[in-house]
C-alpha cells in the first residue's frame, strides 16, 4: 500500500520515545499519565499534525470507539443528565456515544441487546436502572467481551463496573427532616414496581418512620411511575383521605410536581398546608412555586465517571468513585404542619 504522507500513531510514539498506549491514553485523556508526559506526546502530535483515525483503529482493534448507552426509563430528564455527564467525558477524545432504548419487558430483550452490542462493536456500555438492576444484562456483556458500567441506587457488582448512589440513607435524611419539622402523617409517592430505586427510596423512608415510631398505614402509599401524570394520580389519591397526609415525600421531582398541581387545585398552600419534598433536584425543583425541597441525585456525575471507566478500556482502572453521595436541597416546599 502505497504511503500517504500523514503522520500515524506509530511516528508520534518513535519520535516522543512513548509506546502506542501511551500515545492513545493522551489522546482519550487518560488520568493515568504525569503532565510532563502528557505534554511531551501532544507537542509531538502538534509538531507531526497528526490526526487519529478511529476507523483505522477500530480495524485493528475489532471495535469501535462507539460508549454505548442502554436504557429503558420514563423519565426522560433522567436519560438527558446521564447522556449530559456521558458528553462531558468524551469530549476532545475519539469516542463518540450511541444511545439505545430497550424493553425490558421483552421476551427476547437479552437476544436483542446482544445483536446490538456484537453489531455496533461497542468499546463499552453504561447501563442505566432498572436495564443495570438485570445480573443477565451484565454477564452478557461479558459473554461477548463488552465492557460496561452499571448505574445504580445501591451497590450491585465490582468498583470497575459500578456507579451507585446512597438513595436509602439519602432519603431517610429527607423524611427525618419531615419528623423533625413536626410531621407525623406523611405519605409516599413510590416509584415504578421492578427499580429497585424505588426500593431503596422506600426503605429509607420507612426506616425513618420506624425509628421515629411513626405509625406507617398502607393507605398513605401511592405508587408511581416516575412521571408528571402519575404524581399527579398518586396525589389525588393520597389528598382524599381523611385525615389527609400533611407531608407527601414523592420518589422524583416530577411526580412532586405533580402534587403541587394537585394540591392547588384543591385550594391547598403548600407548604402551610402540605409540605413536598421530591428526589432527584431536576431543573424544574428551583423553578416550581414554591421551589421544591428534594434530594439532589449526582447523576450527571455519576454518568461522567461511569465513561472515563469505560474509555480507560483495558488499562488499569482508573481512579474513578464507585459511590457518590445525594444531599438534601431545602427549598420552600416544608414548613411545620399547620395543626401542631
Amino acid at each position: 500500500m502505497a504511503k500517504t504522507g500523514q503522520p500515524t500513531i506509530n511516528d508520534v510514539a518513535r519520535i516522543a520515545g512513548v509506546s502506542k498506549k501511551t500515545v492513545s491514553r493522551v489522546i482519550n485523556r487518560s488520568p493515568l499519565l504525569s503532565d510532563d508526559m502528557r505534554k511531551r506526546v501532544e507537542d509531538v502530535i502538534a509538531e507531526l499534525g497528526y490526526i487519529p483515525n478511529p476507523q483505522a483503529r477500530a480495524l485493528a482493534l475489532r471495535r469501535n470507539f462507539l460508549i454505548g448507552l442502554v436504557h429503558d426509563n420514563p423519565n426522560a430528564q433522567t436519560v438527558m443528565n446521564v447522556q449530559q455527564g456521558m458528553l462531558e467525558a468524551l469530549h476532545g477524545t475519539e469516542f463518540e456515544m450511541v444511545v439505545r432504548p430497550v424493553d425490558r419487558g421483552s421476551a427476547t430483550m437479552l437476544e436483542d441487546l446482544r445483536h446490538f452490542l456484537e453489531r455496533q462493536r461497542l468499546f463499552g456500555v453504561l447501563l442505566m436502572p432498572p436495564v443495570s438492576e438485570n445480573d443477565q444484562v451484565a454477564q452478557t456483556c461479558t459473554e461477548i467481551g463488552c465492557r460496561y458500567v452499571r448505574m445504580g441506587s445501591a451497590h450491585l457488582d465490582s468498583d470497575e463496573h459500578m456507579v451507585a448512589s446512597n438513595d436509602r440513607e439519602a432519603v431517610r435524611a429527607a423524611t427525618e427532616y419531615l419528623i423533625a419539622c413536626g410531621h407525623k402523617r406523611i405519605g409516599l409517592i413510590a416509584g415504578p414496581h421492578g427499580f429497585r430505586s424505588a426500593r431503596e427510596r422506600r426503605l429509607g423512608f420507612e426506616e425513618a418512620l420506624k425509628a421515629a415510631k411513626i405509625n406507617f398505614p398502607r393507605s398513605l402509599v401511592a405508587d408511581g411511575n416516575y412521571t408528571f401524570e402519575s404524581g399527579l394520580i398518586a396525589a389525588e389519591r393520597l389528598l382524599d383521605l381523611m385525615p389527609r397526609p400533611t407531608a407527601i415525600f414523592s420518589c422524583n421531582d416530577e411526580m412532586a410536581a405533580g402534587v403541587i398541581h394537585a394540591a392547588r387545585a384543591r385550594g391547598l398552600d403548600v407548604p402551610r398546608d402540605l409540605s413536598i419534598i421530591g428526589f432527584d433536584d431536576t431543573p424544574i425543583a428551583p423553578h416550581i412555586w414554591p421551589p421544591l425541597t428534594t434530594v439532589r441525585w449526582p447523576i450527571a456525575s455519576m454518568a461522567r465517571s461511569a465513561a472515563l471507566k469505560l474509555i480507560a478500556g483495558d488499562e488499569e482502572p482508573v481512579a474513578e468513585p464507585s459511590m457518590f453521595r445525594s444531599t438534601l436541597i431545602r427549598r420552600a416546599s416544608v414548613a411545620p404542619p399547620a395543626e401542631t
